[in-house]
C-alpha cells in the first residue's frame, strides 16, 4: 500500500486603500517550486493562511500564520521560510514586502496494489503548481509621525559611517556633534546623557567603541535606526531628550551570514537554522587588533575593543515563539608607564534578553521578556564603578479594527549601583569622600506603564495620543514622572502631508555623557524635565525624492548637564539644576542612497540656551549651523562611489577662571571656528553565485585632514586637535 500526497499550494489577493495609484507596483513571483510535504500525522485536507514578508531581496524574513490547524500549519510554516521570491518593487526600485499566502492540504491517495503482482510502479509527483500571480502591495512598518529612519541597505552607501547603522543618526536634521567622529551628539538642544540609546527594545549605555571604532553591534544585524527627536511614542520613557532605537533583523533559517576584515578589525556573524527550519542560532562578534598595531607604532598606547551577539529562537507552536538574545561590549584605553598599565578608560556592559512572544492573530501580539544586565567603568585608580541590572517588560498590541490599534505595556529596573572596594581607602580623604558620596552603593527602582492608540479619524488623518506613568526610587528618595504624548499626520494631497508631535518626558539625574555603571545618586534633588513640540511638513517630490520641514521647541527643567558651565569642565559634585531650551528649524531633501543616483542634504539651525540663576548663556556645544550633504552613484559594473560634506559652526568660547573670582558667562560669546570634513566612499561588488558576494572598500573619514577646535577660551589661543582622518581599506563579503 503507497501513499501519494496530493496538495496545492496557492497565493491569495491583497489589496490596500492607501497605495496612490501613480505608484507602479511589480509583485513578487516565486522564483522556485513552492513545495509543501503532507505531514505524517496529518489527516484529511486542511488550509493553512500565512502571511509572509519578503525583504527587499525576495528572501522570506518572516512568517505569521493567519490560520490553520496543527500539524499543518507547522509545516507549512517551515517550508516558507526555505521559498525564494523576485523581489517586490515600486517605481522600479525592490522593496520589502507582506503577501499572503494559502497553502491547500489534500489527503493522500491510497493505491491498492495486488498480492501476486509485482510491486506498483509510483508514477512520478506532478510539480506543484506554481503561485497564481501575486497583486501585492508592498508595505512596512508604519513608522511614527516623528521619526527619522536609515535603512540597513542606504548606511552601506553613507560615506564616513563605516557601514555602522547608529553612525549614520548624526548625518539626520536636529543632531549637534559634539566633535567631528566622536559618537556621542546633541539632539535638539538635550545632551547625550539625556538620549536614549535601545537595540530591540534593551536599553544600552552606548552604541560606539571608543577610539571612533565601530557599534557594539554587527551592521548586518541592524534592519533599521530610528530617531525620535521628541515626542515619541510611550513605550519609550525615563530620558529627557531624544531616542536612538535599533530594531534587528528577524530570524531566519536559512544558512546565512556576512563578514568584514578591515585595517584595524574584523567582524561577522552567521546565522541558521534547526528543527525543520523552526528554530534558528545566530553567532557574531568582532576584534580590534589596534592593540597590535599600536604597539608598532605607539607602544606606550594601549587601546583595545571587542564585542559579541547571540541570539536563539524556537517556535513552540506557529503561534508561540521563545527567544534569547544575548550581547556585549568591551572597551580599553590605557597608557602604559614603567611597565605598568594606566587605564585612562575601561568600559564594559552586557545584556541577556530572554522573551517570549504570542501571536493572537489579526495583527494582536503580546511579548513578555525579562532583562539580565551588568556595567562596568573605571572612574579611578584601581576603582570600578557596577551596575547589577535586572528587568521585565509586557508589550500588547492590538488591532481593534482597520482605524484602531491599541497599544500598551508596563516595564520594571531594578538597578544596584556599586563599586570594587581599593585596598587602602581613607575614608576621611576628601577625594575619597566626594567620590563615595557621589556614588553611593543604592538600588535603584524604575517601575512605568504606558498605554497609546493609532487612532484613523478619516483617511486623511491619524492621531496617536498616548500617556507614560513612571515611579522612581533611589536612596530612600521617590519621584513620579507623568508623561503625556500626542503625534498626529494630516494628510492634505497624495504628495503633501502635515506632522506634528508634543510631549513631556522625565528622567532621573544623569551626567552630561552616559557611561556604563554611573549615575548620580541624586533623586533627592528632583527629576530632570522637559516639554517636546515641533511641527512640519513632508512632501513628496518627483524622481521618489521627499523634502521635509520641522520647526521645533524644546523647554528644560532642572537640568543636570554639568558642561553647561563656563570652564567646559565636568564638576561631578556640583548641585545646582540649570534650565534651558531650544528652538530650531529642520530642513533634509532625501533621495534613497541606493538608486542609481541618491542622495540628501539636511541642515539644522537651532539656538541652545541655559540659565542659572539671573544668567542666561549658549549651552557648551550650541552649534547655529549644521550641515550635512551626500551624494552616492552607480558607476556600473557593480562599482559604486560617494562622497559626504559636513560642516558645522563653532561653539561659544568660555571665560578662562583664574582666581576665585568666576567672570559672568555673556548671552552672545565669541565662538570658535567653523569645521568641515569631506568623507569618500569606493566599492566594488563581485557576485560568487546566486547569493554570495563580496566587495572591497575604500572609505575615508575627513580626507581634507581639517583639524578641529578642541578648546577655545576668549582673549586665548584656539587649542586644535587632529586632523583625526580615517583611512579604511577593507573586504567585505556575505551569502
Amino acid at each position: 500500500m503507497l501513499k501519494l500526497p496530493k496538495l496545492r499550494v496557492a497565493a491569495c489577493v491583497l489589496t490596500w486603500a492607501g497605495l496612490a495609484s501613480a505608484q507602479t507596483v511589480e509583485r513578487p513571483r516565486p522564483t522556485a517550486p513552492t513545495h509543501v510535504d503532507y505531514p505524517d500525522a496529518g489527516q484529511g485536507d486542511a488550509t493553512v493562511e500565512l502571511e509572509l514578508t519578503l525583504d527587499d531581496r525576495g528572501t522570506v524574513t518572516a512568517v505569521k500564520v493567519v490560520s490553520g490547524a496543527e500539524p499543518f500549519a507547522s509545516t507549512a510554516r517551515a517550508a516558507a521560510r526555505t521559498w525564494r521570491f523576485s523581489p517586490a518593487k515600486k517605481d522600479g526600485q525592490a522593496v520589502s514586502a507582506i503577501i499572503p499566502f494559502q497553502v491547500r492540504f489534500k489527503a493522500p491517495v491510497v493505491v491498492q496494489t495486488p498480492e501476486e503482482e509485482p510491486p506498483a510502479v509510483v508514477a512520478p509527483r506532478a510539480p506543484t503548481p506554481e503561485a497564481k500571480p501575486l497583486e501585492v502591495v508592498v508595505r512596512g512598518k508604519r513608522l511614527a509621525p516623528e521619526v527619522k529612519s536609515f535603512s540597513r541597505a542606504e548606511v552601506r552607501q553613507l560615506p564616513g559611517t563605516f557601514g555602522d547603522p547608529f553612525r549614520a543618526i548624526e548625518a539626520l536634521p536636529g543632531v549637534t556633534p559634539i566633535a567631528s567622529g566622536v559618537p556621542f551628539f546633541y539632539v535638539r538642544g538635550a545632551p547625550p546623557g539625556n538620549v536614549g540609546y535601545y537595540l530591540d527594545g534593551v536599553r544600552v549605555p552606548y552604541l560606539y567603541h571608543i577610539g571612533l571604532g565601530p557599534s557594539v553591534v554587527q551592521p548586518g544585524m541592524v534592519e533599521r535606526v530610528d530617531l525620535y527627536p521628541g515626542g515619541y511614542p510611550a513605550r519609550f520613557g525615563r530620558f529627557a531628550g531624544g531616542i536612538v532605537s535599533g530594531e534587528t533583523t528577524a530570524p531566519r533559517s536559512d544558512l546565512h551570514g556576512e563578514g568584514n576584515l578591515r585595517v584595524f578589525d574584523v567582524g561577522g556573524f552567521v546565522e541558521g537554522g534547526f528543527a525543520n527550519g523552526r528554530g534558528t542560532v545566530l553567532l557574531g562578534g568582532r576584534y580590534s587588533y589596534t592593540a597590535a598595531i599600536l604597539s608598532l607604532i605607539a607602544g606606550d598606547v594601549a587601546l583595545d575593543y571587542r564585542d559579541y551577539q547571540a541570539r536563539l529562537s524556537y517556535d513552540l507552536t506557529p503561534r508561540d515563539h521563545v527567544s534569547v538574545f544575548s550581547f556585549g561590549s568591551y572597551d580599553l584605553l590605557g597608557e602604559r608607564k614603567n611597565e605598568v598599565l594606566d587605564v585612562l578608560f575601561g568600559s564594559e556592559f552586557y545584556r541577556a534578553d530572554l522573551r517570549y512572544d504570542h501571536d493572537f492573530g489579526t495583527d494582536s501580539t503580546v511579548r513578555y521578556a525579562v532583562t539580565l544586565g551588568f556595567d562596568q567603568t573605571r572612574i579611578a585608580q584601581q576603582r570600578n564603578g557596577l551596575d547589577r541590572m535586572v528587568a521585565s517588560r509586557v508589550e500588547v498590541r492590538h488591532r481593534v479594527d482597520e482605524d484602531l490599534t491599541v497599544r500598551g505595556g508596563a516595564d520594571v529596573t531594578l538597578d544596584v549601583f556599586g563599586s570594587t572596594e581599593l585596598a587602602y581607602d581613607d575614608p576621611v580623604d576628601p577625594e575619597v569622600k566626594r567620590r563615595n558620596d557621589l556614588f553611593p552603593e543604592r538600588r535603584d527602582l524604575a517601575l512605568g506603564g504606558w498605554l497609546d492608540a493609532i487612532v484613523q479619524v478619516t483617511p486623511d488623518i491619524e492621531v496617536t495620543p498616548g500617556l507614560r506613568l513612571d515611579l522612581y526610587s533611589s536612596g530612600g528618595a521617590a519621584r513620579v514622572g507623568v508623561d503625556p504624548r500626542i503625534a498626529a499626520r494630516f494628510r492634505v494631497t497624495d504628495d503633501f502631508r502635515i506632522v506634528h508631535a508634543y510631549g513631556i518626558a522625565h528622567q532621573p539625574p544623569s551626567f552630561i555623557i552616559p557611561v556604563p555603571g554611573l549615575v548620580p545618586g541624586t533623586l533627592d534633588q528632583g527629576l530632570q524635565t522637559s516639554f517636546q513640540t515641533s511641527a512640519g511638513v513632508e512632501v513628496d517630490l518627483p524622481e521618489e525624492t521627499m523634502l521635509s520641514a520641522t520647526a521645533f521647541h524644546n523647554a528644560f527643567f532642572d537640568m543636570t548637564d554639568t558642561l553647561s558651565g563656563s570652564s567646559g569642565e565636568i564638576d561631578l559634585t556640583e548641585k545646582d539644576r540649570s534650565m534651558g531650551s531650544a528652538t530650531g528649524l529642520e530642513l533634509m531633501i532625501r533621495r534613497s542612497l541606493t538608486k542609481k543616483l541618491g542622495g540628501f542634504l539636511s541642515y539644522t539651525l537651532s539656538r541652545s540656551i541655559r540659565s542659572s540663576g539671573r544668567e542666561q548663556f549658549p549651552s557648551a556645544f550650541d552649534r547655529t549651523h549644521v550641515a550635512n550633504a551626500a551624494v552616492a552613484y552607480d558607476l556600473g559594473k557593480r562599482w559604486r562611489a560617494g562622497t559626504r560634506l559636513v560642516f558645522y559652526t563653532g561653539t561659544p568660547k568660555t571665560s578662562p577662571q583664574n582666581g576665585l573670582i568666576v567672570a559672568p558667562r555673556p548671552r552672545h560669546p565669541e565662538r570658535s571656528p567653523a569645521f568641515y570634513r569631506l568623507d569618500l566612499r569606493l566599492e566594488k561588488r563581485w557576485r560568487l553565485g546566486e547569493r554570495a558576494w563580496i566587495s572591497g572598500v575604500l572609505e575615508v573619514l575627513n580626507a581634507t585632514l581639517h583639524k578641529e577646535t578642541f578648546a577655545s577660551y576668549s582673549g586665548g589661543a584656539d587649542q586644535e586637535i587632529g586632523p583625526v582622518t580615517i583611512p579604511s581599506l577593507g573586504v567585505e563579503a556575505g551569502f
